[in-house]
């Protein structure tokens, strides 16, 4: 069975509507951690957030939209761009963190799993067509792949959907700072069994650092002191903290991968990395390359939407891979024979990468 190659046969994205600009925030009332009011103007706050994370706009989801839908949206795109019948898929592997939130209640609603939701949804009949969810903070949709990648390379299964889908928006307090980082998104990809050629993934690495980190992203009470709001929770990390951790660990992790799959840095034609933040990724590469006592990172190397989508958690990956595979990035594109580095850090704290080849 190792001469199975798990391969990339269709991607598919929703984008959200709603284009939320940083212009948005102008009016909130952000506070400390302390509750005390932030004294800082927040057109001040909000220009020294874009300096940091690149970000100048995110989408959110309309009222009516929940991940799964997000989720169907995109698993629907991925089967109608690549005419794959529904009924042949084994297995629907959906990474989210919070599952269904439904607008202004930030309560998680995950029985039934999405994966059952998106799979009738989208109508599948077939009982062996087996889903179920993966919470791994935002390395899930890449991990949920490596899952795939296992069921396919066993011989369990031909053809596995696997799908990111998120509305950070509902679960983000509205005065803490970092809420201005975080979007809605879906994507999906499905891998299909190859026994020809030498396209598909071909090494992988995912690492756990739990005792010291795995609080640096929580979930805990708002900022602001309103009685009215105490009993919900909110997503908070600790910024300057996760983006060290994020720093020293993700470009060894990334090494071992490269070196454990012999592949040279070298031969690395794309970056696709979790769009966190954009100063971060881009300190993540520089680090990655001086790794290998290389100085010149090839322009291009590493396509970025971070701008313009936020960070939606697990979708970031899979909707830039969509977007790359359709030519849809302005000067980006992959080939036949492209190495490929997918990697993403998040919550847990997980950190994960693979090589994939076009």
């Amino acid at each position: 069975m190792h001469n199975i190659r798990s391969v990339f046969v269709a991607t598919g994205s929703y984008i959200p509507e709603l284009k939320v600009h940083n212009a948005h925030f102008l009016n909130h009332q952000f506070c400390e951690k302390d509750g005390s009011l932030v004294l800082k103007e927040n057109s001040h706050v909000i220009e020294k957030f874009k300096e940091i994370t690149e970000i100048e706009c995110r989408r959110y989801a309309s009222d009516d939209q929940s991940a799964s839908v997000l989720g169907y949206l995109a698993a629907k795109n991925a089967l109608n761009s690549s005419n794959i019948d529904k009924e042949t898929l084994d297995y629907i592997i959906v990474a989210h963190n919070f599952g269904d939130v439904a607008k202004d209640s930030n309560r998680s609603d995950i029985v039934p799993s999405l994966a059952s939701r998106i799979k009738r949804l989208l109508q599948i009949k077939n009982p062996d067509c087996v889903g179920y969810d993966l919470a791994f903070g935002c390395p899930g949709w890449v991990e949920a792949l490596i899952q795939a990648n296992y069921y396919i390379r066993s011989g369990d299964a031909r053809r596995c959907l696997v799908i990111g889908t998120e509305t950070l928006s509902r679960v983000i307090d509205p005065h803490d700072r970092d809420s201005m980082l975080y979007a809605d998104g879906g994507a999906a990809a499905i891998l299909e069994a190859s026994t020809s050629g030498d396209a598909g993934i071909i090494a992988h690495k995912t690492q756990t650092h739990a005792i010291d980190h795995a609080l640096l992203l929580k979930m805990d009470k708002s900022y602001h002191s309103d009685k009215s709001q105490s009993q919900n929770i909110y997503l908070k990390m600790n910024g300057r903290k996760l983006y060290e951790f994020a720093l020293n660990q993700v470009p060894l992790v990334i090494k071992s991968l490269l070196d454990k799959a012999g592949v040279p840095l070298t031969d690395i034609k794309k970056v696709i990395i979790h769009q966190a933040n954009g100063k971060m990724d881009d300190a993540i590469l520089q680090r990655l390359f001086k790794l290998y006592n290389v100085e010149q990172i090839p322009k291009g190397i590493m396509p970025m939407t971070i701008s313009w989508l936020g960070n939606s958690s697990v979708a970031t990956v899979p909707t830039l891979l969509d977007l790359l595979m359709k030519n849809e990035i302005e000067g980006q594109a992959v080939t036949k024979g492209d190495k490929v580095l997918i990697a993403s850090v998040g919550a847990g704290m997980n950190i994960n990468a693979l090589i994939y080849q076009f």
